[in-house]
């Protein structure tokens, strides 16, 4: 038998690793980008109402339905789904999708932070200093990635130590559990985190106007340019589904790491005030912090008119192309390049582990084996996955990945919790256990909100992907012919993953019905 389950040694460990695991690589590239790309300042209009309506019920139905289906001794999905109806066979293989979605995020995501690492060094020992135009830069990239041979890397060498290095950091983290693990090294890694990225920021604040020749590229413009509201946009659908999506991808609900990390959580536990201290915590990293540095300090070295090509240039080129050029402007480029690649990485690892818990969780306590065989197994296996996002990178796997896994379904996974939370739990009975606990009440509006505004919203979201998306996705049509074998293959992996994991679940829950009738 596995033995006794771990738990959080403090309020603060919980509230920290919760928001380490929505803390990541989104904060600091993705928000900017698509603020600054969807009608700066107007985009925050849907962003909040998202935040209110979808964000913060999501957070506490998660920490809510997590600690509840714990007291079973059950850590992920499809256990604590089975908790909440009991009577419906089915509904615990709906739950796999709470394995399945951060298992998918981890293959692809402890590859892209290993980048963060490797640029951390690369800062520190200047191998970059020397460019300063985006051409060189983005070879460089290209270089490291092993897409294209140049001066600058002779194939992925370089890349591939970084990844092992990072990967084994991963795996040792979530070897020693989520005390002694996960719990320490986020209590460490926020803080510092925090301490980067405000550097950083008072930094590019401090810019005022480098080039006196263009006073109008000073820093207080830059910040218009993102902040600046072009209320227009807001008549589009789509401005509404990127600040719905942006919710999701940023507080990392509808994934299945709250359900997991909250099932650690004693009954007695207050889950209002953590969920909401969590999301606030992300919030601050993300609007204040992650909307200060790259794309203000971006207009102020490049201007408006370049401005809207970088924020629509994509995550990885305003990471580590547009943000070391910017870098090397400043005085101590080493020093200002490692604060913002190591703000990333640990923005990245408080992120991976947690992806990694559930399915660890779930070896652990469906099959009563202990951590370290259910960490082996884990790192066996994700190792093997993680090849083909290196090898083929430029194959469009990643973006498959993290379509299926880091968006699709996020959100089908939501609907079902909130659905199981509302209506099959019973309004009345969440709102209990909601607050069993609680320093603070919920105010009695989200009663409401979550039983009906929040449901709507997400199918909403489906409807609109479903009218708009499915079909071009399906059919590949944005896939070069080149690409193709490689996404199809992709897909076939992911059917099989997700068929693995529900033989799986049915195991389990076999041996489970056995047990019991052996009346052991």
């Amino acid at each position: 038998m596995a033995g006794k389950r771990d738990s959080w040694s403090s309020r603060i460990g919980v509230i920290m690793a919760v928001a380490g695991s929505a803390i990541g690589l989104g904060n600091f590239l993705r928000f900017p980008a698509k603020a600054a790309a969807n009608g700066g300042g107007a985009f925050m209009i849907p962003y909040f109402i998202a935040f209110l309506l979808l964000g913060i019920p999501l957070m506490w139905v998660e920490w809510t339905l997590g600690r509840y289906g714990g007291g079973f001794e059950h850590g992920t999905a499809p256990g604590i789904f089975h908790s909440i109806w009991k009577k419906n066979r089915f509904i615990k293989y709906f739950g796999v999708i709470g394995i399945f979605g951060p298992l998918v995020i981890f293959i692809y995501y402890v590859y892209i932070e290993s980048w963060t690492l490797a640029y951390s060094f690369f800062s520190l020992t200047g191998k970059y200093s020397r460019l300063t135009d985006l051409a060189g830069m983005k070879s460089f990239l290209l270089g490291f990635q092993g897409i294209e041979k140049n001066a600058y890397f002779d194939g992925i060498a370089t890349a591939y130590l970084f990844f092992l290095i990072t990967f084994v950091i991963n795996i040792s983290v979530i070897y020693y559990g989520i005390k002694a693990g996960i719990e320490k090294l986020c209590k460490l890694a926020m803080p510092l985190l925090f301490f980067f990225a405000l550097i950083l920021m008072f930094r590019v604040i401090s810019l005022g106007t480098p080039d006196i020749s263009r006073p109008q590229w000073n820093i207080w413009n830059g910040f218009g340019f993102l902040w600046n509201a072009d209320f227009s946009v807001l008549r589009s659908a789509k401005i509404w589904l990127e600040a719905a999506g942006q919710i999701f991808f940023t507080l990392s609900v509808g994934i299945g790491v709250i359900l997991t990390y909250a099932s650690y959580l004693s009954k007695g536990d207050d889950v209002v005030l953590s969920g909401l201290t969590a999301a606030s915590t992300n919030g601050f990293a993300e609007v204040i912090l992650g909307g200060s540095i790259i794309i203000p300090a971006a207009f102020v070295f490049f201007g408006p008119l370049d401005m809207q090509s970088i924020a629509n240039s994509g995550v990885f080129n305003l990471g580590f192309v547009t943000m070391p050029i910017i870098l090397n402007k400043f005085p101590f480029p080493a020093l200002m390049g490692f604060c913002w690649f190591f703000l990333l990485f640990l923005a990245g690892i408080t992120s991976s582990v947690s992806l990694a818990q559930p399915a660890v969780a779930f070896l652990e306590d469906e099959f009563s084996i202990t951590r370290r065989k259910a960490v082996s197994i884990f790192g066996a296996i994700t190792f093997l996955l993680c090849q083909p996002v290196i090898f083929y990178l430029s194959r469009g796997v990643v973006d498959e990945l993290d379509f299926w896994g880091g968006t699709f379904f996020l959100v089908v996974f939501a609907t079902i919790e909130v659905i199981l939370f509302a209506w099959v739990f019973g309004m009345e009975r969440a709102w209990d256990e909601i607050h069993k606990g609680a320093d603070m009440s919920v105010p009695v509006i989200y009663k409401f909100i979550i039983k009906y505004i929040t449901p709507l919203f997400l199918f909403f979201i489906l409807a609109m992907w479903l009218k708009q998306e499915w079909l071009p996705i399906i059919l590949m049509k944005n896939v070069s012919s080149a690409s193709r074998p490689f996404v199809l293959g992709t897909r076939l992996a992911l059917v099989f993953i997700f068929l693995l994991l529900s033989v799986l679940v049915k195991i389990a829950w076999s041996k489970r019905k056995a047990f019991r009738r052996g009346g052991r």
